[in-house]
């Protein structure tokens, strides 16, 4: 086996050819390892789709880099010398190829990174470029904040990159977000357009053949797995989305649909934080493309606020506070999660909806996972752990640095508000608002009380009440805790007392 100088280490989520950790290295001289290892499958159970996903991902990239002349060595799942560990499998190669030096690019997910810090080998670490924002920058706009505000930050990166942005100084359109306009609910008449998709080439059907024999017992099925897997297909993913689908995302982006699991979102997310776009020429495309007059500034604002503003604000917070903020648990849940969000099987009709798409697609868009499975388990006070857990295994596009703070500030505010300024609660009028999956649903969302009332209507009085010594003093819920008190005592008992009859049938494993 040819020793090499320099031995670089690509992870899953890494695969993009001007990597930070590849950049200075020869590639006739240096060589560049990937692995398939078990332990980075099953500390939570992961979708059987987002694992087909990686490992095809990992191994087309691989070839696309020998075919630029890199030395590449791959390790399979299956291969009988797999330590089954990336720390085990980094220390194996470069004893094997005698490395005088080890280069990686900063790790997506804390667990992850701190097993390679302890591994004892010597790691040259690089700052991962692809991100906007660096984490000791992110620190430095959080140092003596007490509470950090994603609409501050998102405005910084504004001025920074000058997406959308007059030469002035002032953002385009006269308003830094147009989010008040991305709440429409979606009209009989207006159609999604149709899916971009592609077919399972040799490597991606070994792949599905091996995750089907490895992983039949994780959740969630293969049937319906068509993702890009290579930046070429990323690239015409992203392209069908511009043309026919971005135009309406400003819209619609929040609107939910019985049978349609995708509706105007890109699909873009996991292709994107494995590395197969560039989200700088992502927000480049999108502002040509309103430059051009293809879509409204709603639209392009909307979008670009995802990427530049929250997806870059949470990476920041994971970074600045792991690992102790995954332990955070302000109301002391300690419920655990339910079967159903695993199986889908509910008389919720929205909750059997959303699940039922995670299981078949790995996917649900960010209202749907805000709004209806985490506004669920907000109400009912479900462990924020086991909900982190569940939407990091289901979810396509899940790691940890996203995945979070998302779930754990934003779904279950179980940091206190250090992430949202108030928890993202709602009844089922919300869901009915903004869906058609309350139409033909076994329960009435317009009854609060009683057998056959939307188990989110009393859900979310019951939080209010059980929580108002630590929410009645927030200035968002003010008019929501005015509203509760002109209840008439016998109505606030009934709404109490459906809401411990629903969670004691929760805690008794019987069907919602």
């Amino acid at each position: 086996m040819t020793e090499c100088r320099r031995l670089a280490l690509v992870l899953g989520d890494q695969l993009s050819f001007d990597l930070a950790s590849l950049r200075d290295l020869d590639p006739t001289q240096d060589a560049v390892l990937l692995a398939e290892v078990a332990a980075e499958t099953d500390y939570v159970p992961h979708h059987p789709q987002k694992i087909a996903l990686l490992f095809s991902a990992m191994r087309h990239f691989a070839e696309a880099l020998r075919q630029r002349g890199w030395r590449v060595h791959y390790v399979t799942l299956d291969d009988p010398d797999n330590s089954g560990s990336l720390p085990g499998e980094l220390r194996r190669w470069a004893e094997l190829l005698h490395a005088t030096e080890i280069h990686l690019t900063e790790c997506g997910e804390w667990r992850l990174e701190q097993a390679l810090r302890d591994s004892g080998l010597a790691l040259n670490w690089h700052s991962d470029s692809r991100f906007l924002c660096t984490r000791e920058r992110f620190a430095q706009w959080a140092d003596g904040r007490k509470q950090l505000r994603m609409e501050y930050f998102y405005r910084e990166m504004r001025r920074s990159s000058g997406l959308l942005m007059h030469g002035d100084g002032t953002p385009e359109g006269g308003a830094w977000n147009f989010d008040a306009e991305n709440r429409k609910a979606l009209p009989k008449q207006v159609k999604a357009p149709l899916l971009a998709r592609f077919a399972a080439d040799t490597i991606t059907q070994d792949v599905l053949t091996l995750v089907r024999e490895r992983f039949s017992h994780h959740y969630g099925t293969l049937d319906a797995f068509d993702y890009p897997v290579t930046h070429a297909e990323a690239e015409a993913l992203w392209q069908h989305f511009i043309e026919f689908a971005l135009p309406a995302f400003g819209d619609y982006q929040d609107a939910m649909a019985v049978g349609e699991p995708f509706l105007f979102h890109a699909r873009i997310s996991a292709a994107l934080n494995i590395g197969l776009l560039d989200v700088r020429q992502l927000c480049a495309d999108v502002e040509t493309a309103y430059r051009r007059g293809q879509v409204p500034l709603n639209a392009a604002e909307g979008f670009i606020r995802q990427l530049i503003g929250w997806r870059e604000y949470v990476r920041g917070i994971y970074w600045l506070h792991m690992p102790e903020y995954a332990q955070r648990n302000a109301f002391g849940n300690s419920r655990p999660l339910p079967a159903f969000y695993w199986t889908g099987k509910t008389k919720m009709k929205c909750m059997s909806q959303a699940i039922g798409q995670t299981l078949e697609y790995a996917y649900a868009h960010h209202i749907q996972r805000l709004m209806v499975t985490g506004n669920f388990a907000l109400l009912a006070g479900i462990v924020p752990s086991q909900v982190c857990d569940w939407y990091l295994a289901v979810y396509m596009d899940a790691f940890d640095w996203v995945e979070l703070p998302n779930t754990l500030g934003m779904v279950m505010h179980a940091d206190g508000g250090y992430l949202g300024s108030k928890p993202y609660c709602a009844s089922g009028q919300y869901i009915k608002r903004m869906s058609n999956y309350c139409g033909d649903c076994a329960y009435k969302v317009s009854d609060s009380t009683g057998e056959q009332a939307c188990p989110f209507n009393a859900l979310y009085w019951h939080f209010l009440m059980r929580h108002r010594q630590q929410l009645g003093s927030n200035q968002r819920l003010a008019m929501v805790y005015k509203n509760l008190a002109r209840m008439p005592d016998a109505k606030q008992q009934a709404l109490w007392q459906r809401g411990e009859d629903l969670l004691a049938r929760l805690d008794a494993g019987e069907l919602l």
